[in-house]
């Protein structure tokens, strides 16, 4: 019988996001999900107060970190991948799904980054193509793309569990947004409808919760439940219908607030821009690109 594998999460409440460590049960292997790097935009200050919990975490329970594994390019926080792989977890694997390099062509010629900059994923360790398998010490786990609210976009089965970055909300939060660049409402449709023929008790571990009604923040459903309830997207709900909603809610949005240092920062894997001259790192902010 499969492994399943042990789920420990970890809420940044700032961005609302959630990140995960997974490991197999049957020996010390892990992987973390989505890590975070602390970051405050009015004073430009960084800080790795959330990714170091993650690292107790390991460090007590004496885990071997196998994978870095990214869902897609944030555009709501910073990652902590590159400084958790710098400073602690050298011989992890930093992936992502191929879907990153059309990220990296959209968003090279918004902050001028110039053709020196790769636009073929090469930051990353290795990128994810769909439907590619790969281990956790004894835990199976399956690529699945889930393009619509990015291109790059990525969920992971490991063993019982899904982990469906932002494409799937918990139930009664909906889905993702689509109105990034890559972003398509109909695409991402499709996407959740792969998602929901996996079997229905399936854990469903999300990136993000805000909490909708006031209720405590939470991280886990299954994929019946989200079949059953979701606001967006439940069974019965053509795809017709979820366009027409998903495209009126996002009009509504607000631009998040992190999402101009948030990009430029996770197409580099989590890398930071090198210093300048003056040994000072800078992000760019495109002045009248977007609305």
């Amino acid at each position: 019988m499969p492994a399943n594998p042990v789920v420990t999460p970890f809420f940044h409440a700032s961005s609302n996001t959630w990140s995960y460590v997974i490991r197999d049960p049957a020996s010390s292997a892990a992987a973390i999900i989505d890590p975070v790097l602390d970051f405050d935009a009015p004073s430009g200050r960084t800080s790795t107060t959330s990714a170091q919990a993650i690292v107790d975490h390991v460090a007590g329970e004496g885990l071997d970190v196998r994978w870095l594994l990214e869902t897609h390019a944030h555009a709501d926080h910073l990652s902590a991948a590159h400084w958790l792989k710098a400073t602690h977890y050298p011989g992890a694997t930093l992936a992502i799904g191929e879907g990153i390099r059309a990220v990296q062509k959209a968003f090279r010629p918004i902050f001028n980054l110039g053709e020196h900059f790769p636009v073929d994923g090469s930051q990353f360790d290795h990128l994810f193509t769909d439907g590619e398998t790969f281990a956790i010490g004894g835990l199976q786990a399956q690529v699945i793309a889930v393009p619509g609210h990015t291109s790059d976009s990525n969920a992971y089965l490991i063993g019982d569990a899904l982990f469906t970055g932002d494409s799937l909300f918990m139930p009664d939060g909906g889905t993702a947004r689509c109105d990034f660049p890559g972003g398509d409402a109909a695409t991402l449709y499709r996407s959740i409808q792969r998602l929901f023929a996996l079997p229905a008790c399936t854990r469903v571990f999300v990136c993000h919760d805000y909490g909708p009604g006031g209720r405590e923040v939470a991280c886990e459903t299954s994929i019946d439940a989200q079949k059953r309830g979701n606001i967006h997207v439940r069974d019965g709900v053509s795809e017709a219908e979820f366009v027409a909603v998903r495209t009126a809610r996002d009009a509504t949005l607000a631009m998040p607030a992190l999402l101009l240092p948030s990009v430029q920062v996770n197409i580099r894997a989590g890398a930071l821009p090198e210093p300048e001259g003056n040994g000072i790192r800078y992000l760019k902010l495109p002045i009248d690109q977007f609305d």
